[in-house]
């Protein structure tokens, strides 16, 4: 499975951004997507994920705020990132993990939330 992130860039604190992820390859053995993000001299966390069944898992500083969803039609699966605060400033990646465990990593997209 390959992965391309997009839909980063500059916002303001209280502004919104979607970014989405485009899926190519063997898209059906996809079980798990989401998206994880790194900070700055930071580890990546876990910031979202959804399930092919369609459950959804949210860290908790994304509880509220973000809303992750994915479009199998379109192989595509999105972040809505709503009430952005200078915290959420990061390089956002997204994941995919197939029905056989094995995982794939797209390119970040940078996220700089800032006045």
């Amino acid at each position: 499975v390959q992965l391309q992130a997009s839909g980063g860039g500059l916002v303001q604190p209280g502004g919104s951004l979607r970014l989405s992820c485009a899926a190519s390859g063997p898209v059906s053995s996809i079980e798990v997507m989401g998206w994880y993000r790194q900070g700055p001299g930071t580890q990546r966390d876990l910031v979202a994920l959804i399930e092919t069944g369609g459950r959804t898992n949210y860290a908790d500083f994304a509880k509220g705020r973000f809303t992750i969803s994915r479009d199998a039609m379109k192989n595509t699966m999105y972040l809505q990132m709503n009430s952005l605060k200078s915290e959420d400033t990061a390089n956002y990646f997204c994941y995919s993990r197939t029905w056989s465990w094995d995982t794939s990593w797209g390119p970040g997209t940078q996220v700089t939330v800032s006045s």
